[in-house]
């Protein structure tokens, strides 16, 4: 059974709400300042850190979900949390890969003062993210199927 979209959007949202507390919360005392996603993706499309805020709840709590329920939920392997786990990774790997470098910052965050520390909070923050979703939607199609 395929998840419900709406289900997605709220796990989506309270992945990208865990992930955004650990880069401006959790990230200051690992790397001594946060991982500002605002300020890199504003700074990259030429406007406010605002609207860098905005594309990072627009893309973690509609984009990637729809994504992942509607495309490539059933491709991918295991229960829902590992689902969701393997989907986390593949969004680490392309923001290393494709989103740091674009922001200036190198592959897998070469060009970061902290880099280890970088890298790591990219993947911690990502493997939640993707845990949270793939967990909450599996809740959703259980019901479903229930």
């Amino acid at each position: 059974m395929k998840p419900r979209l709406m289900q997605a959007i709220i796990g989506g949202l309270a992945g990208t709400i865990v992930m955004t507390l650990m880069m401006y919360f959790v990230a200051p005392m690992m790397m001594g300042g946060p991982m500002d996603v605002a300020a890199m993706l504003g700074d990259m499309m030429g406007m406010s850190n605002t609207v860098g805020m905005i594309v990072h709840f627009l893309l973690g709590a509609l984009a990637f979900p729809a994504l992942f329920a509607l495309v490539l939920w059933d491709k991918l392997p295991g229960d829902s949390w590992m689902k969701g786990l393997v989907f986390g990774m593949a969004l680490f790997l392309i923001a290393q890969a494709v989103v740091m470098p674009m922001a200036g910052a190198g592959v897998f965050s070469a060009n970061h003062p902290e880099q280890m520390m970088a890298v790591l909070g990219s993947l911690v923050g990502h493997a939640l993210y993707g845990l949270i979703l793939g967990w909450w939607l599996g809740k959703g199609v259980a019901a479903g199927a229930a």
